[in-house]
């Protein structure tokens, strides 16, 4: 089956044809590091991570470009706030984005540039717009520079909007503007803002728009046309929009796909710092695993908007341990006997070919996990075996491998709570040995009661028993 994705541009879903055979090219949106990023933030990341892995299980060697906006109105608005310099916070917060995304096991991309260190190419892609006849100096001394939306006809195409029906672009003082929709390209400097904020042009000192920024650093390091561009919905308008307009205005193709993953929301809004209903990745983190907030992520469609809870955040945290007890009963059924090859299920390459469909993914990950479990209480060492080798290679292709060394210990939780975990269920076990020593089985019952409330699965073997978290 031919990997297959939804594209947001036609809005249909079609095969995926490299521009360059055997290669692909992925540009992602990523932060702006005006704060710490939240649940909301990391989506868009461990969405994209499992796209570049599954490219990369195809055979493609793929070019993963994933930036970071690190000058903005937001960022020098906070930091004014906070008093400090601008480059400071943004310094901090990109440091903790990156904490978040290797707390998910989310795999670096290829490179990750940052806004300031491109200002020479957003520069030259200005001019060249000026050129061509689809930007403008503003005629108001303000030494901003505007995208004329009516110079290019195809402006909308992405979103399928005509240009009448859109709103005003809100990035910057209408009065500059030949039109209310014309967007900033380039802003003017401010004597209310720092000077580290502005650099030369030729239009005078400032800084650049936001929009200009991730299609300069995508021709930078991707080349005129690419194959697929990505980031979160809210993005399609009017970044992506403007993105596609201004780099086809100067004569690049751009974007062959556009992908955009659905929001995570709370109480139906979307997840942001504006509308206070945040929550921060280290946060979460105090609760639960990196890998179990990767898997529940995991388990729904990009597409899919998903209601955020803790209560869904832990179903998902105990579905995931099954799997986890499953590996351990395994390993321990096999011992030595471990290394057998085994392929990846064609249900599950069929489930990631259909448009990145994760969920059924899981079901299939979930039905050889059974599987597995079945034949280990049948002794049937060569299918355990290759069950263990399937469901293995599966978990590497979404990343959720406890064994995976980029998890750094992460995937097995705190190491002082399961040390104490491990004490306390020690205790409880030698108190229902004594029971059944003494025949007192209610109380022997009623210590295995316990322990199945508190999420121990217990197993009692020739060895003695053992205990796994269920």
């Amino acid at each position: 089956m031919t990997f297959r994705i939804y594209d947001s541009a036609t809005r249909e879903v079609r095969d995926f044809v490299p521009l360059v055979e055997g290669r692909a090219s992925l540009y992602v949106c990523g932060l702006t590091v005006q704060s710490e990023p939240h649940v909301g933030h990391v989506r868009s990341g461990v969405n994209f991570d499992v796209l570049q892995r599954w490219l990369r299980h195809l055979g493609y060697e793929t070019t993963f470009i994933r930036n970071v906006t690190d000058i903005d109105d937001k960022i020098l608005i906070k930091a004014q706030d906070q008093g400090r310099p601008w480059y400071n916070l943004a310094y901090d917060m990109h440091r903790e984005l990156s904490k978040a995304y290797a707390a998910l096991n989310v795999a670096p991309p290829t490179y990750e540039p940052a806004a300031t260190g491109h200002i020479p190419e957003m520069v030259e892609l200005i001019a060249a717009l000026i050129e061509r006849g689809h930007a403008y100096p503003a005629a108001d001394g303000s030494g901003d520079v505007y995208f004329d939306v009516r110079s290019w006809k195809a402006y909308g195409e992405l979103t399928g909007q005509a240009v009448d029906d859109m709103e005003a672009a809100t990035d910057a003082d209408p009065r500059g503007k030949r039109d209310p929709r014309d967007f900033a390209l380039w802003k003017g400097h401010k004597d209310s803002e720092p000077s580290t904020a502005s650099w030369p042009a030729p239009w005078g000192r400032g800084r650049p728009g936001w929009h200009i920024e991730c299609t300069a650093m995508a021709g930078k390091y991707l080349g005129d046309a690419f194959d697929i561009h990505g980031g979160g919905l809210d993005l399609r308008f009017p970044h992506h929009e403007n993105e596609q307009a201004q780099a086809r205005a100067a004569g690049r193709p751009f974007s062959t796909y556009w992908m955009h993953n659905a929001w995570i929301t709370t109480a139906g809004e979307k997840m942001s710092k504006s509308l206070g209903n945040s929550l921060t990745i280290p946060a979460v983190l105090e609760r639960f695993r990196g890998i179990e907030l990767r898997y529940y992520l995991i388990a729904a469609h990009y597409r899919s908007h998903v209601e955020f809870s803790f209560e869904a955040l832990a179903e998902a945290a105990a579905g995931f341990r099954r799997i986890e007890g499953f590996l351990e009963r395994a390993a321990d059924a096999l011992g030595e006997a471990r290394g057998r090859v085994a392929t990846l299920p064609a249900a599950f390459s069929e489930a990631m070919d259909d448009d990145l469909g994760t969920p059924a993914a899981v079901a299939v990950l979930f039905d050889h996990v059974r599987e597995g479990n079945r034949l280990i209480g049948e002794e049937d060492l060569e299918g355990v075996a290759r069950s263990l080798g399937e469901v293995v290679l599966m978990l590497d292709i979404l990343g959720l491998n406890p064994s995976d060394p980029a998890w750094g210990g992460t995937a097995a939780g705190d190491d002082r709570a399961l040390d104490a975990v491990g004490a306390l269920v020690a205790g409880l076990l030698e108190q229902r040995a004594a029971a059944r020593a003494a025949k007192d089985w209610a109380r022997a019952d009623e210590i295995r009661d316990q322990l199945k409330a508190a999420g121990i699965d217990l197993e009692d073997t020739p060895d003695g028993p053992k205990w796994s978290l269920s």
